[in-house]
């Protein structure tokens, strides 16, 4: 009683000062005279110095608003602390539940600094903003002649007199790690015998060139070549003749892949360059990837190189660049105040990569220079001209037609230096082509070179040597901008190569396996960090001799299948069918593995006595979580089996912030309690399991536990058979049948409602957050949050779009739908099961081609604040259809709407209704969201699918797709070989504070008196009247897509017997990270032996860049933001940080000497990664 006086008398206290400090803030503004200038540009009219100073004062009493009601806020928590309420759900009489108050303080502070990086506004403006590129294009498909979509190019012949052009001709093989053929056949069949061949043709003559770009087929090859011609592989590469660009694991996919899978794919690529061959790459190539993310050139930079190229970019883009000599550029970060992310980016003209697209604007005489067709070979020309050899006779004609070509192609950049890439898929794989090529392209060579008239030098060279050229003839630094290149933000998304042909179905295609990447993804992160943390803590205890190090190889084996699926036509779903089946074998394969070393490390990590340490590979301590029959088939959860025992359970959060999480865990018994590890009881929830909607599984129980779980960590917990009435408390179901004739087996020992025909229209609700839906489809209607008095239209329905009937149909690649999506009509109205309890409520509507869920969390904090959404979708009866989720809201969003890039950044979109539908959907990774004055709806999803926003206040995600034809992009095949797919989402509504500060009355009624003294300014989104192309996400937003992509993992300890050794909970960190701090991995590194580790981590950190102006309470995180400064010194528990080195992202280059220093500092938005010692 006394702490509670004491906790009143200081609230009180603190409640005064606020108050009288509010009092001479008021003051102030009365008498400072400074302030009512500070709009600066508004007019000295009496109507705007006075809605000025409305305008402060609001702005002054919202913020101590904010401050009191947090004071009163920590107040009540630190009440509700003091007298200790126990923390178990209660019943009230009004049948909703209620959880007590937080045992702890859960108010959030964050510095006011920390908001300014969102406002941006530093920095100069690009030249190219991509937004504003859009809407200036007509899009209008002129068939420009020869070059048919681009333009007539002309030259005079002596503008080469003063200043020769230079060309470096680049031969290249682009080798796709699986499309037609899978991985392996594509390398016994082809890429070895390109490798072989390279390595016997470029020792005949020093002048010849080549690249490579994918390191997973070069690294199979090199574990097959003799040690002879590895040193020749490492003579080439020395002496400049082989060059390694990229270095990526892949050329990834930018669409859909996840920030995370891109670095570690660079990462596994540049440390294996690095460790083999001893190179370091300096340029990007990327010609296949269907459009471009500007998250790559930020990777690419961080990673130390200095330039790239890109190919497939939608041709009225391409054209316009072209026409104004834009088509080098540097590309900048939107975010970057300064010219820190800047890298010169180089793109292709033309349709293709292939040869009769890369010598000059006309095919038709390019084609005659790719000299793998000339007559008698298996492939030929379309234009119907074929090669001619070159020989003593015809040089002089030819390298004339050829030079022609590349001068006109030179016209549409702004330096004399020429880059003419000489390849296609799968090229060079037999002697004869190499010769064909080379010795016919020396021959021209040789000819122009000998003609000074010509004012010409031609030579085969790599990328770099292009860049490097480059560089030198404008007299600069490489990775510096060449005077007068201009500078460009924003990406290239959404592509089309032809027409209306926009590559806009690949961001849907093959769900199932996009969703399976992102398990794989949090599990290698989750594998990495625990096995780091197991193997330090191992080697300080001198134990490492009894850990499982193999586990390493199990690790090099995820990274490796991991890295291989971001491939473009992996995770894009644009393989051959097979080929699909290949990649998810060894995903699951991957999957299982890394259960696997998770479940060893938290069996050491968690043991109280870490001698008793046994590691027994036949039989586990912990066993796994679920498990998945095959590549194709979903999760089956474990049944934990309840007996006279306690069961113990091991819960891994591979969260960096400590989390409070409702856990699931499967039991065969109804009579169940969930203790922690000292034995209090923990607030649970039993509820049953369904085969279906009406049919309840026999014998199986979900409990669910509300359980605290520390960063990075590990939790025990108990499970109890309960005799004695102190089970969980149980939920009770509404089956509402809708008029349909279907047999119910109900769940034993839960109450279950049977309804015959269509439930009223019902809500849900917590402490935060109210969700209503609509009786007759069990689909949501609105949302209001807690303290608002109207709710919010929110309101979701299933669409399917059709295709084309003309010859041009959609397939794995291209949307192309018939017209606008129709209502889905399913053929028996949905059975709909309402199911409440204390810890969650959920509504479940079963469709035939779709069941959907949604649960509100009765919880505190950040799962409370959010709807859980999933769908499982199965279409595999429908034909050409593609199934749609449409949220329909009365935000005002008009034609602008954002989609994340690789979960790393937003991008302002806008729907452009000058291009088709189909051009107006974008890849949707992590998050999209709309947003007006009042609030931003975010929809949050945990695999990459196609999104839009077809209408204003509108939000819609393509499902599933399944079409019957090829769509004429060399794949051969449609997609039908579907798979049940669980499709999951978070919905989030959060307030944004901007309204506030125009909402009160005098502020309105200053807007009607300029309303009628200015009448014709547009109101509406504040994206309309601010161009600035740069969005964030809120700090909520932020953390609730990380509880989504990283699930607290569930391992019950294997043994029945009572005889169990001592287990405590694992705390790894002893301070807690800002919010805004992201551990994206920490990565043992491979010892000599790659197959073992090395006393060596990577620990890659990314600091967020968030959005402040988005309101809410009790957010239930305990961390707040630092201005970018943390002390890694102290940070790991039991552990010291022996070494601290500060590298380049992929650990190339060390960026400064190490220092003793241990604490750093971030940038927002930057990704930043130190080699460092645990021990």
């Amino acid at each position: 009683m006394k702490l509670k006086k004491q906790v009143t008398v200081c609230g009180a206290a603190i409640f005064c000062v606020a108050v009288f400090s509010l009092y001479l803030m008021l003051d102030r503004v009365q008498h400072d005279p400074a302030r009512h200038q500070s709009g600066g540009n508004f007019p000295r009219s009496q109507i705007s110095v006075l809605q000025n100073r409305i305008e402060q004062l609001e702005q002054l009493l919202e913020e101590n608003h904010e401050i009191i009601s947090h004071i009163k806020d920590s107040v009540l928590e630190l009440t509700a602390h003091a007298e200790g309420q126990p923390a178990l759900p209660q019943h009230p009489l009004n049948g909703s539940w209620v959880l007590p108050p937080e045992n702890r303080p859960s108010f959030l502070s964050v510095s006011p600094q920390d908001c300014q990086f969102a406002l941006g506004g530093k920095g100069q403006s690009p030249d190219l903003q991509m937004l504003a590129v859009y809407s200036l294009l007509p899009f209008d498909n002129q068939d420009g002649g020869v070059w048919k979509q681009g333009f007539d190019i002309t030259y005079e012949p002596n503008e080469w007199d003063t200043e020769p052009l230079q060309v470096f001709v680049v031969p290249h093989s682009h080798n796709d790690p699986g499309w037609i053929k899978t991985f392996d056949k594509y390398y016994y069949d082809q890429t070895q015998h390109i490798l072989n061949s390279m390595v016997l043709k470029m020792q005949e003559d020093p002048r010849r060139r080549f690249i490579w770009s994918e390191i997973s087929f070069f690294s199979k090859w090199w574990d097959n070549i003799s040690a002879q011609k590895r040193a020749a592989v490492r003579r080439l590469v020395g002496n400049g003749q082989l060059e390694m660009v990229t270095g990526g694991w892949v050329m990834a996919d930018e669409a859909n892949s996840h920030y995370f899978a891109m670095i570690d794919q660079l990462i596994e690529g540049h440390q294996w360059l690095e460790k083999n061959i001893g190179v370091t790459p300096r340029s990007g190539w990327a010609v296949d990837p269907f459009g471009y993310s500007s998250t790559m050139p930020y990777l690419l930079k961080r990673s130390n190189l200095t330039a790239m190229l890109i190919q497939r970019v939608h041709y009225a883009i391409k054209k316009h660049f072209a026409a104004t000599q834009n088509l080098e550029f540097m590309w900048r970060q939107t975010w970057d105040p300064d010219t820190s992310t800047d890298i010169l980016c180089h793109m292709m003209p033309f349709y293709s990569y292939d040869v009769p697209h890369t010598c000059g604007p006309d095919p038709k005489i390019c084609c005659q220079f790719d000299f793998k067709r000339l007559p008698g070979g298996r492939i030929n020309c379309p234009w119907k001209v074929p090669p001619r050899a070159i020989t003593d006779a015809n040089v002089a004609e030819r390298a004339q037609l050829l030079l022609d070509q590349y001068r006109k192609k030179s016209k549409l950049y702004r330096s004399k230096v020429l880059l003419v890439p000489l390849g296609d898929d799968f090229r060079y794989d037999k002697p004869q082509e190499w010769d064909a090529q080379f010795l016919n392209y020396q021959r021209i060579f040789d000819f122009l070179n000998s003609r000074p008239d010509l004012h010409v030098q031609a030579q085969f060279g790599t990328l770099s040597d292009y860049f490097d050229a480059l560089y030198k003839k404008v007299g600069i630094v490489p990775g510096m901008r060449p005077p007068g290149f201009p500078v460009l933000t924003g990406d290239f998304f959404s592509y089309a190569d032809r027409e209306d042909h926009y590559w806009t179905g690949y961001f849907t295609s093959r769900p199932f396996y996009k969703s399976l990447d992102r398990v794989l993804e949090a599990h290698l992160r989750g594998a990495e960090i625990l096995y780091s943390l197991a193997l330090a803590h191992s080697r300080r205890a001198g134990a490492d001799g009894r850990y499982p190090l193999s586990d390493y190889a199990l690790l090099t084996n995820a990274r490796r299948n991991l890295g291989l699926f971001q491939h473009h036509d992996a995770i894009a779903g644009t393989a051959k069918e097979a080929v699909a089946v290949d990649y998810g074998v060894r995903l699951l394969q991957s999957l299982t593995n890394l259960k696997r070393v998770i479940i060893n490390a938290a069996h050491y990590l968690v043991l109280g006595d870490k001698d008793t340490y046994h590691y027994d590979p036949a039989a586990p301590f912990l066993g796994m979580d679920e498990t998945r029959s095959s590549q194709d088939s979903l999760p089956e959860r474990t049944v934990v089996k309840l007996g006279t025992s306690p069961r113990f359970l091991v819960v891994f959060n591979p969260l960096e912030q400590e989390r409070l999480s409702v856990v699931p865990v499967l039991v065969d018994s109804p009579h169940v309690r969930v203790l922690s590890e000292e034995g209090q009881p923990l607030p649970s929830q039993l509820s049953a399991v369904w085969n279906s909607a009406t049919d309840a599984v026999p014998d199986v129980y979900q409990v669910s536990v509300l359980a605290r779980l520390p960063a990075l960590g590990l939790r025990v917990l108990q499970l109890h058979k309960a005799l004695d009435g102190h089970a969980a408390p149980g939920s009770s179901t509404r089956l509402y049948l809708h008029g349909r004739d279907v047999p119910v087996r109900k769940p034993e020992a839960l109450p279950l409602h049977v309804f015959p025909a269509a439930a009223d229209d019902f809500c849900l609700e917590n402490q935060h957050l109210q969700a209503c839906f609509l009786g007759r489809t069990g689909l949501l209607q609105s949302l209001r949050p807690a303290g608002e008095e109207q709710a919010h239209r929110v309101s979701s329905e299933f669409l399917v779009y059709g295709t084309r009937t003309s010859k041009d149909k959609s397939g794995a690649y291209l949307f192309l739908p018939d017209g606008e999506a129709k209502p889905y009509a399913p053929k028996d109205p949905p059975v709909v099961r309402v199911m409440e309890g204390p810890l969650y409520s959920e509504v479940a509507s079963y469709y035939q081609h779709v069941q959907t869920v949604v649960r509100l969390y009765n919880v505190p904090g950040v799962e409370g604040l959010s709807l859980d959404v999933s769908c499982l979708v199965d279409i595999r009866d429908h034909i050409n259809k593609e199934l749609a989720l449409r949220f329909s809201t009365d935000i005002e969003s008009d034609d602008t709407f954002f989609t994340d890039l690789n979960g790393f950044q937003i991008q302002p979109r806008r729907y452009q209704r000058k291009l088709p539908l189909q051009a107006n959907f974008y890849p949707m990774p992590a998050m999209a969201y709309i947003q007006d004055m009042q609030s931003r709806l975010t929809l949050l999803t945990a695999q990459a699918l196609g999104v839009s926003s077809l209408h204003s206040g509108q939000l819609e995600v393509i499902l599933d797709r399944r079409l019957m034809q090829d769509d004429n992009r060399g794949l051969g095949q449609g997609l039908k070989d579907n798979k049940r797919t669980c499709n999951r989402f978070r919905l989030l509504l959060e307030r944004r504070s901007t309204a506030n500060k125009s909402s009160g009355f005098f502020s309105k009624l200053v807007s009607m008196f300029k309303a009628l003294s200015f009448p014709g300014t547009r109101t509406g989104s504040p994206e309309v009247q601010d161009e600035r192309p740069i969005s964030f996400p809120s700090l909520l937003s932020h953390i609730t897509s990380v509880h989504q992509n990283a699930e607290a993992l569930v391992m019950p300890v294997a043994l029945e017997k009572p005889a169990l050794p001592a287990l405590r909970s694992f705390v790894p960190l002893a301070t807690t990270l800002p919010c805004d701090f992201h551990i994206l991995n920490l990565r043992t590194l491979q010892a000599e032996d790659d197959s073992l580790p090395s006393a060596e981590a990577a620990l890659i950190l990314h600091r967020k860049g968030f959005d402040c102006s988005l309101e809410a309470k009790n957010l239930g995180f305990n961390c707040t933001t630092s201005q970018g400064k943390l002390a890694l010194g102290g940070l790991f528990q039991g552990l010291e940080l022996g070494s601290l080195q500060p590298t380049s992202l992929t650990l190339m280059y060390p960026l400064g000497t190490a220092s003793n220093s241990t604490n750093i500092h971030l940038d927002p938005m930057e990704i930043a990664t130190f080699r460092i010692r645990l021990g």
